[in-house]
């Protein structure tokens, strides 16, 4: 059982570091046994189309994808 503090944050939005596409906004999803979070494979002209997609249903089940994917990777 995970004590309360121990919790994953969840995904949030933040602006681009990479300098390629300065400018754009992207989704991070913090996975358990990743120092780095994930990075969601879209970028996005504004804070709130980043966060409009992170909570779009198109965009929660993207996320339980890489999430899903990231765990079985780290399984093998």
């Amino acid at each position: 059982m995970r004590k309360k503090n121990n919790t994953l944050p969840p995904p949030y939005a933040t602006e681009t570091k990479d300098a390629r596409y300065a400018g754009t906004f992207e989704v991070l999803i913090p996975v358990e046994g990743r120092n780095k979070p994930l990075r969601a494979p879209r970028q996005f002209d504004t804070m709130q189309a980043a966060e409009a997609w992170l909570h779009s249903p198109d965009g929660k089940d993207a996320i339980a994808e890489l999430v899903e994917d990231e765990v079985k990777q780290r399984a093998k």
